[in-house]
Order: C-alpha cells, then sequence, then structure tokens
C-alpha cells in the first residue's frame, strides 16, 4: 500500500515521501464503532491491553503514532495515543487503555485507524450523517421477526427467515382459553397479534404495553428519524413505519381488554422452531392491575400522537380503552397474577415474572396519570399525578440511576404538557438537574470513570439494555431543556454509549446480531432464542449455519452473576445431561471482568445462555431509542441532504449521486424466487478461505461472484462432484455469488467474507 506522508506526521518521516507499507491485518485491540461516527461528534478511539480476564495472555502496546486513513489509503490525520489514569488497570474490563481522539475529523467518507508502528489498524467505519441510519432499520425489522400470527413473507422478510404466520391453529392464539379453565370454551378469547417477548414466544402485556410506550417515546423525542420506507408491511401507506410496528402492538392490547376495561396479563404460547410449528395451545391469565395500569398509559400516549398524524376514530378509540382501563385499576388497586408459579397454578405459564411489586403498580399509575392528563387535560389526572410524583425514588433517593429511566421520563415528560402545576414542574427539573450531577452521571463522564466512555455502576442481566438506557439518561438533559450549559456534553456522553454497543468495548463485539451486512464487521453471531436455537442446522449460528439469526436483535450482555444451572456439575438427573455441563467453556462469561462477562453462544440449559445472550423488547427498545436521537432520515445513505440515493436489497447504496445506476447481482437477487434453486445452501456464511455449496444437481455449475456495486470479480467453473469454492483472494466484505446449472436453475446468493 503507497501511503502519502503529509507535513502532520512525525519529524522522523520524509516529508512529503511516498512509501510503500505493508497490507496491515486488523488488531482487535484497536476499537471503533463500527458503522461510524456523525462528522461533528466527538471521535475517540479505545486502544486496549489486556491485563486480566479471559484474553489476559494477548498483550499489546500501542505504538506512538496513529494515522487516519481514508479509503483511498491517503492520510488525513495523525495524533498520539493517551493513556487513561497514566496506565492504570481499570478493574471493570481488566485492561490497561489509551485513547484516540480524532473528533477534528468531520469530512464524509470511509476510514481506518493505522497504528504505523506496530502495522496494525481497526475496522473500516464511516463518517457521515447517514452512518445509523440502516441501523436503526434492522433494529427495528426485528420486531416484525418478533410478531405473532403474521406471516414473515418476501418481500418484506429476506427468505432466510422467511416462515408462515404462527400461533393461528386450533386452540391457539384465536381461541385462547385461560389457564385454569382450559376445556371450557367459554373461556375462549381472541388473542392473536403482539410480538414474542424475547427468545421465548410469551406474550407478556405489561412489557407489551412498554414498548408501544418507548416507540411513541422514540417517534416524539426525534420524528426526524424515522421514514416510511423500511420495507414493512405498512411501508409507503404515509405513517413512519415505527408507529405501524407500535399500531401492531396497540391492536394486540385492545383485544386484550375485557368489556369491563380489565387487560389480560399474559397469553403463553408453545414454542418451537421455526415459530409457525409451534402446535400447542395457547393458554392466557386473568387481568391484573398492572396489566391494566400499563396498558392504560399505553393507549393514552399513542392517542396523542396518531390524533396529531389525522388518525382521529383511532385515537378516540384509543382514549376511551385507557380511560376504561383506568377506571378499573382505580377500584381494583391489588389485582395480582403470578405466572410460572407453583403457588399460583400457574407453572408453565409463560417464563419471565409479570407481576409488578407494590412499588412498580404505584409508579404505573403515576404514569396512567400523567399521559391520561397529556391526553385529556382534565384537572383528576393532574391532581393524581401533583399528590403522588414525589413517592418516586427520584425524590425518596434523590438518584437517577438507569434502572428506573421509565419513571424518571414520565416526570420529565410531566413538564411539557401544557397546564401542568408549575411548581411540580420547577421540582422535576431541578432534583434531576441535581441527581444528573451526581457521582455515576455527570461526574463520571468528566472524570472519565469508565476507560470506555460508558459508565455503568452495575452490571447485571440485561447490562446492554442499562447501557442504552443510560445514554438517554443523558440525552434527556437536551430533550427537556434541564441545563443547557451541559447540552453539548450531554451529547457526547450518550453518544459513547452508542459506542460502547457498537463495538467500542472490552469485547471488541457490536452487540447486535448478525450485521455484517449492514456495516459491522465482528457483530453477534448467536443468541439465545427458540427460533435460532442451539444447533439448528440453518439458524444457529453465522458462519457455521446456513444463514445465522436475523439481523439487528440486541442481545442481553455482560452479565457478572451468569452461572451455570444448579443441577451442575452432576446432579442433573443422567450422566448425558450432566456431560452437558461441561460441553463447553463457560469462562467468560463466569469468572471475568464484568465488562467482560459474556460470551457469543447459544446453549441451553444446563449453561443457560439465556442469561447473557437472550434478547428482549426492553433491550431492543432502549437501544432503538438512544440511535434514533443521532438519526436524520432526510440525508440518504451517501448523505445528502434530501437525496435520492437508497440502500438496495443487496445493501448497496445507489441512485442518487453515488454514480450507481446498475446492480446486475440485485437485480438477479430481485426476480429470483425463494426456491430457485431447491436445496442448494452455501455453508459456512459468513466464510473464511472456503466455502461449501451445498445441494448442486450432478453437473458442471457456471460460478460468479460480484462485489456489492454488482462489478464481476470472478468467473469460474465447478465440474461435476466438485463442492467447494476458494475465496482467499477476497477481501473481507459482501459478495454476491451466482450459480447456474442443473435442470436450468439460477441463483444468486449473498455470502460475507471474514
Amino acid at each position: 500500500m503507497k501511503v502519502a506522508l503529509l507535513f502532520f506526521l512525525p519529524v522522523w518521516l520524509v516529508i512529503g515521501l511516498s512509501v510503500e507499507l505493508p497490507a496491515q491485518s486488523t488488531s482487535p485491540f484497536i476499537l471503533v464503532d463500527q458503522f461510524g461516527y456523525l462528522p461533528k461528534a466527538q471521535k475517540i478511539a479505545v486502544i486496549k491491553d489486556p491485563v486480566e480476564g479471559y484474553d489476559a495472555a494477548a498483550a499489546f502496546e500501542p505504538g506512538t503514532t496513529y494515522v487516519l486513513m481514508n479509503a483511498a489509503d491517503d492520510p488525513v490525520w495523525s495524533g498520539s495515543p493517551v493513556a487513561w489514569k497514566e496506565g492504570a488497570v481499570d478493574a471493570t474490563s481488566g485492561d490497561r487503555v489509551w485513547h484516540v481522539d480524532f473528533s477534528e475529523v468531520q469530512e464524509n467518507g470511509t476510514y481506518y485507524l493505522l497504528d504505523m508502528e506496530n502495522n496494525v489498524r481497526s475496522y473500516f467505519f464511516n463518517i457521515g450523517e447517514a452512518v445509523y441510519g440502516e441501523v436503526l432499520k434492522q433494529a427495528v425489522r426485528t420486531f416484525f421477526y418478533q410478531r405473532a400470527g403474521f406471516a414473515k413473507e418476501p418481500p418484506f422478510a429476506d427468505p432466510a427467515w422467511a416462515d408462515a404466520a404462527s400461533h393461528l391453529g386450533p386452540l391457539q392464539d384465536t381461541e385462547a382459553r385461560l389457564f385454569n379453565d382450559r376445556n371450557n370454551a367459554v373461556t375462549e378469547r381472541d388473542l392473536h397479534g403482539g410480538w414474542y417477548d424475547a427468545g421465548d414466544y410469551n406474550k407478556y402485556t405489561s412489557w407489551t404495553a412498554n414498548y408501544v410506550v418507548d416507540m411513541i417515546k422514540a417517534y416524539r423525542e426525534n420524528p426526524a428519524a424515522w421514514a416510511d420506507n423500511y420495507n414493512l408491511p405498512g411501508s409507503g401507506n404515509g405513517i413512519p413505519d415505527l408507529l405501524d410496528e407500535a399500531r401492531w402492538g396497540l391492536d394486540f392490547l385492545l383485544r386484550m381488554q375485557e368489556p369491563d376495561g380489565s387487560v389480560l396479563s399474559i397469553v403463553s404460547l408453545s414454542h418451537a422452531s421455526p415459530p409457525s410449528a409451534a402446535a400447542g395451545p395457547s393458554l392466557y391469565g386473568p387481568a391484573t392491575t398492572s396489566a391494566t395500569q400499563n396498558t392504560a398509559s399505553a393507549f393514552a400516549i399513542a392517542s396523542v400522537v396518531f390524533r396529531s398524524l389525522g388518525s382521529l376514530d383511532y385515537a378516540d378509540q384509543l382514549l376511551a380503552a385507557a380511560e376504561k382501563a383506568w377506571i378499573w385499576s382505580e377500584s381494583h388497586p391489588n389485582t395480582l397474577f403470578y405466572n410460572n408459579d407453583a403457588a399460583s397454578g400457574s407453572t408453565g405459564i409463560g417464563a419471565g415474572q409479570q407481576e409488578e411489586d407494590d412499588y412498580t403498580r404505584a409508579m404505573g399509575r403515576l404514569e396512567a396519570a400523567c399521559y391520561l392528563f397529556e391526553a385529556t387535560g382534565q384537572v383528576i389526572y393532574r391532581q393524581y399525578f401533583d399528590e403522588h410524583y414525589q413517592t418516586s425514588h427520584l425524590f425518596l433517593w434523590s438518584y437517577a440511576y438507569p434502572f428506573e429511566t421509565n419513571t424518571q421520563e414520565v416526570l420529565l415528560r410531566y413538564t411539557r404538557i401544557p397546564g401542568a402545576s408549575a411548581e411540580v414542574v420547577d421540582a422535576i427539573r431541578e432534583k434531576y438537574r441535581n441527581a444528573m450531577g451526581s457521582e455515576h452521571n455527570f461526574t463520571a463522564y468528566f472524570t472519565t470513570k469508565d476507560p470506555y466512555l460508558a459508565h455503568l455502576k452495575d452490571y447485571t442481566w440485561g447490562s446492554n439494555g442499562v447501557k442504552a438506557a443510560k445514554g438517554s439518561m443523558f440525552y434527556n438533559v437536551i430533550t427537556y431543556e434541564i441545563e443547557p450549559n451541559r447540552d453539548e456534553y450531554a451529547h457526547d456522553a450518550a453518544l459513547h454509549y452508542l459506542h460502547y454497543l457498537h463495538g467500542v468495548n472490552p469485547n471488541n463485539l457490536v452487540y447486535l446480531s448478525n450485521m455484517y451486512a449492514f456495516g459491522g464487521d465482528r457483530t453477534v453471531n448467536e443468541f439465545y432464542h427458540t427460533w435460532f436455537h442451539n444447533g439448528s442446522a440453518r439458524w444457529d449460528r453465522v458462519g457455521v449455519s446456513i444463514y445465522g439469526p436475523a439481523p439487528g436483535f440486541v442481545t442481553g450482555g455482560p452479565n457478572p452473576s451468569y452461572n451455570w444451572d444448579g443441577c451442575c456439575p452432576g446432579g442433573c438427573g443422567s450422566t448425558a445431561n450432566n456431560n452437558l455441563c461441561t460441553s463447553e467453556e463457560i469462562s467468560p462469561p463466569k469468572g471475568q471482568p464484568r465488562q467482560k462477562a459474556y460470551k457469543d453462544f447459544n446453549t441451553s440449559w444446563p449453561l443457560n445462555s439465556w442469561s447473557v445472550t437472550e434478547n428482549s423488547g426492553g433491550y431492543q427498545m432502549a437501544y432503538i431509542r438512544l440511535l434514533s436521537k443521532f438519526v436524520d432520515a432526510a440525508y440518504d445513505c451517501n448523505n445528502v441532504l434530501n437525496g435520492s440515493a437508497f440502500v438496495n436489497q443487496c445493501g448497496t447504496c445507489m441512485g442518487g449521486n453515488t454514480g450507481l445506476e446498475d446492480d446486475p447481482a440485485c437485480q438477479l437477487t430481485a426476480t429470483r424466487q425463494p426456491d430457485d434453486y431447491p436445496g442448494l445452501t452455501l455453508y459456512p456464511n459468513p466464510a473464511g478461505e472456503m466455502i461449501s455449496i451445498g445441494g448442486l444437481s450432478p453437473v458442471s455449475h457456471l460460478i460468479r461472484i460480484f462485489d456489492v456495486t454488482g462489478k464481476l470479480l470472478r468467473a469460474t467453473r465447478l465440474s461435476t462432484g466438485e463442492h467447494t469454492l476458494s475465496l482467499e483472494q477476497l477481501s473481507s466484505g459482501l459478495y454476491w455469488i451466482r450459480i447456474d446449472g442443473g435442470a436450468g436453475y439460477t441463483a444468486v446468493r449473498k455470502v460475507v467474507k471474514m
């Protein structure tokens, strides 16, 4: 590679001289946001030297000069790494860390960071206004794949993850029965729709309501982020696709509401892979106070937004349902139901416990009062709020933290409602301002408490969702104009939590699944999920299974409390079960520094990977809300404001002023049918130096490889009986392979070269 050494490089280099540098390998110790950075944002790469934990044997000493190179291999900036805390080892990660700040580089483009002395580089990344647009789209699309009772079919579903509608058979969602009266047809309810909550398929009412509320919040916080072109069933209808997805959840909640205003608590679904194969009955739990209050909040807040968009009849329906739910819960303040609980006779109904404690139910009523006051302006709701807001932990403890962001945001939303009590508004603003100045909030940011720039006091089950929520806590300072002189710091702080989730973490991992085709270089390859279950030939793991899991799912994250099941190592019921305890290494995640307590695995009982890698609608929405604050849908994929470039189904940004007007490989993909070559498989995918092709008919085949722009790179022929293709000469990236032969079949497949 030829590099022009410009004036800003070290003096020991000859100024203006072009020299040949050997090709660099990608270093796992140079960490960047693998998707990229906004032009005017702070940009800090983290350089790590692992001292403790699973990677401690792989030491790294950074060079003194780091050069930012553009896609043409021209240097555009240079600087030196700065040691964190004068070379101290961070206890949460076990790493010694340096920072490289290249914030002054703002020009749109593709870059990598080069360690000149060690001749190693970071992953490629982009700088531009549109760097997160496609990532946001994929993150939102995960809710489509989680829909119950809706067919996932092309063109909305990628053929790799196509499936028929699930849970619509006899005694399933359209004929669901009460869990403890399942033989009584009188209890049948049509409870179809909604989302699988996580890696399990159960539908928990309170959590569904929370996801709807978060979708509405995400839209209101930054309407400019949301487009109507996500290739979803509602795309092109004039309503942002995020709100179409929220409506899918709202319509399910309307079915869950009983005529008296109460709302059923849960629908327990059967499980199989793919979801449409699930054949067991759907059973629901009774109405509860918590389910009813949370649903009232979802209906009320959504009614305001849908009314603003002109959907008046729907808004009226939602508001009426919200008020009925409020009235019922007022007269039933302690109606409880514990699912999957032997004492309640509900063993096997759902998995997670959806019932709430006294404090959480109290905050649920406060939330409903806030959103009903906003929707109606009625004094009764304002009075309730004014009389109870000081019972929140923010006021009782004077402490803001990411495990209670929902209640904190309810308080903040009240400060924006016309007619809110002025003294209450002032008290909330002052309390949040002071709480955000505390040790684990702005003080942690200003003192760089975490070398990875995303401080979290407690790492628990679901830490990735907590990280995302923490980032939004900082951004709330901007949204609610809490302390304008700290807006710039709040903006940068929030972004660092996003960068953490995008690869600037001790595991050098994007905590989203299978994002190789959308800019990720090292992303989650597998996670606990019933559909993408361990051992699945199609969906278990990227690079091993044919497809791996669908893209964009946020996984649980580092969990220092992880352990194998209590029956291990020798009490799991049989020799075969006991052998499962030692079927693979569990350190990591066990026995690691807190931020390294993660493993990319999908092993079920008794290794119980779900406490580390399982997805959740809650984690997903926390991430979506944080990410969407930094997206402007008016920029096309080529970073042109109001431009016409678009990402086609091959993952290529084309049209507009890209200079790419034709993509032969993508045209082939667009016209093919999912079964154009029955039984054909390419694996592993992503691939290394070789890829195997299964299901070929016993004739020779013409193989053509295209890059993402449709440029033909290579044409070769596999003779009869050959089943492997060399990718050795290709650099890492996304490619399209066309296969012709055998009974006239033609196939085009997407392949990622690692």
